[in-house]
């Protein structure tokens, strides 16, 4: 059995094709898609978040509106940036977002991907330690937010406060228990997977990552699952481990489909550099005939490996279209493969 979710980056624009025009539009088609894949039997509503930039951005709003219009669907983020977070405050508003979610939320966080401005963190006014890089902040600000959410006290009470206090050391509230356990990490390379497991926390592996060997995507991307399986389990965790994979995934069976991804069927991984030293991989976008595509599927080793398929979704092309995606892929693709 396999968790199938979608995953989206929450793109607006005014450009012709766009149905997703405003930030607005963004945000209210989000929760009304997330409502259209509970009621369709998905498994997991999850957000990107992009500063400085034309998509979704700040994700605990949304994820309590979602939180607050569902029952049973999991709402997640893949991934948040850390370099960009007080892990205090961020505590406060996850613990919101689950509690009115009745205990769904799935977060995804990273150290972040390529930005859209140069060290946009600044401006949020964080700055790496002397001796350190932003992924180090990154880091520290994710152990940080994994402490408090155990949701054991820290802070000194005033001894003259507004309000009376519980005894003993306060902690951050609300505290929603058990989410420290649905904590999940971005990992582009096999060692911070394998730091990911050490630290007790799942593993969100993307559509891209660190070429560490040649092989292809979805080789590499098992790899890094078996390693991060392996540590999690030398940490010594009592429960069990998740594992997601995204994927571009679009099965042809109207016209419409075959006229926004018809061109999509000969993709192929790529080779490209997020940044001057760190070279790529990124894996192909899947488009055929749902006969083919599953297929196709039944070779990818990285969904083999995961426990939770998250597939990108074109949201600029509307909540009915995108809806229909999700439906094709668990009507044609998922009951063949063993998935549901």
């Amino acid at each position: 059995m396999k968790k199938i979710g979608f995953l989206s980056f929450g793109h607006w624009s005014d450009g012709p094709h766009s149905l997703t025009r405003t930030a607005s539009d963004a945000l209210l088609q989000a929760v009304d898609l997330a409502v259209a894949a509970e009621e369709l039997g998905v498994d997991g509503a999850y957000f990107r978040v992009h500063h400085f930039a034309r998509q979704l951005t700040a994700p605990f709003p949304l994820l309590a509106a979602i939180g607050a219009r569902t029952e049973r669907i999991e709402i997640g983020t893949g991934v948040i940036d850390m370099r960009y977070e007080n892990p205090m405050y961020m505590a406060e508003d996850a613990g919101a977002a689950d509690l009115i979610a009745g205990g769904r939320l799935q977060l995804g966080i990273s150290r972040g991907s390529p930005e859209q401005v140069v060290d946009g963190w600044r401006y949020f006014g964080y700055q790496p330690s002397e001796g350190e890089t932003d992924a180090d902040m990154a880091r520290k600000h994710a152990e940080v937010l994994l402490t408090v959410l155990e949701g054991k006290g820290f802070a000194q009470p005033n001894p003259r406060p507004m309000f009376p206090n519980p005894p003993g050391l306060l902690r951050v509230e609300p505290h929603s228990p058990g989410l420290r356990e649905r904590i999940w990490w971005g990992a582009g390379s096999n060692a911070t997977a394998v730091w990911a497991a050490q630290q007790g926390m799942h593993l969100m592996s993307s559509t891209l990552k660190n070429d560490e060997g040649g092989a292809p995507f979805h080789v590499q991307q098992a790899e890094q699952i078996r390693a991060f399986r392996k540590a999690w389990a030398e940490a010594g965790w009592q429960r069990e481990p998740r594992v997601s994979v995204s994927r571009s995934i679009f099965a042809l069976t109207s016209d419409l489909d075959h006229a926004y991804f018809g061109d999509d069927g000969d993709s192929t991984d790529k080779i490209g550099y997020i940044d001057a030293d760190t070279r790529a991989v990124f894996g192909r976008t899947y488009a055929a005939e749902p006969d083919v595509l599953i297929e196709q599927l039944a070779g990818d080793e990285a969904i083999a490996e995961a426990d939770t398929l998250l597939l990108t979704v074109p949201n600029q092309l509307g909540v009915d279209y995108n809806a229909h995606v999700l439906e094709s892929i668990l009507t044609h693709i998922a009951p063949a493969l063993g998935w549901r």
